[in-house]
């Protein structure tokens, strides 16, 4: 996957609280048997202005003008909540999402994003509500800036905000690797066991 060092991108307000997975891609989006091509049916439900249709809604942020190439997601608490589909994390990464900054998130969500080089950024609501204030004024112009080394965020005024993120999944996302990725940077001391291992107790590998 793409590794995740710095970003400095447009943001989107989705200031909506308990965007499940189902919003994020409707099952009847759901019709290929890989990654690609699920971008087109991400958030239908709003992005459209039918069911099953492709006539872009004006009213919804994705569609503005002034929010083209947007690359971070600004949303409320509970995001990527629901269902555990793996889909949702793909639709966005294909659209080109890089980061969802929220109050919260799904559990099993959170670690899907780490999964799949998207970076989520939890920070309290007012922050995520003020930077949605400066991003709002002149989307193209007002860019947030993500350093994952760091663990900051830098919102269009200066203002430095920092978040959490576990060593592990920092690295994951740092070096580009998904869980086995990161496991095989170990082979070496795996084969080494497992040949330690085969002569103590042969019967196990017969």
């Amino acid at each position: 996957m793409e590794k995740f060092t710095t970003h400095k991108g447009v943001a989107a307000p989705i200031l909506r609280i308990n965007i499940d997975t189902d919003a994020i891609i409707p099952s009847r989006e759901m019709k290929r048997v890989s990654k690609q091509g699920l971008s087109e049916g991400m958030f239908a439900i709003w992005r459209y202005t039918e069911p099953g249709g492709r006539a872009p809604n004006p009213d919804f942020v994705l569609n503005k003008p002034d929010y083209a190439n947007t690359s971070i997601i600004l949303s409320g608490v509970n995001f990527g909540c629901g269902s555990s589909r793996e889909h949702a994390v793909w639709a966005l990464a294909e659209y080109g999402i890089r980061s969802i900054i929220a109050p919260s998130f799904g559990a099993i969500f959170y670690n899907n994003c780490i999964r799949n080089g998207v970076l989520p950024i939890v920070l309290d609501d007012a922050v995520v509500q003020d930077l949605a204030a400066q991003v709002e004024a002149d989307p193209q112009a007002n860019q947030i800036h993500i350093d994952l080394k760091q663990k900051t965020v830098t919102a269009p005024n200066g203002d430095v905000h920092a978040f959490d993120i576990d060593d592990g999944q920092q690295e994951m996302l740092l070096e580009g690797l998904d869980v086995i990725g990161l496991t095989l940077r170990h082979e070496a001391e795996i084969n080494a066991f497992q040949d330690k291992d085969r002569t103590a107790r042969p019967w196990v590998y017969v």
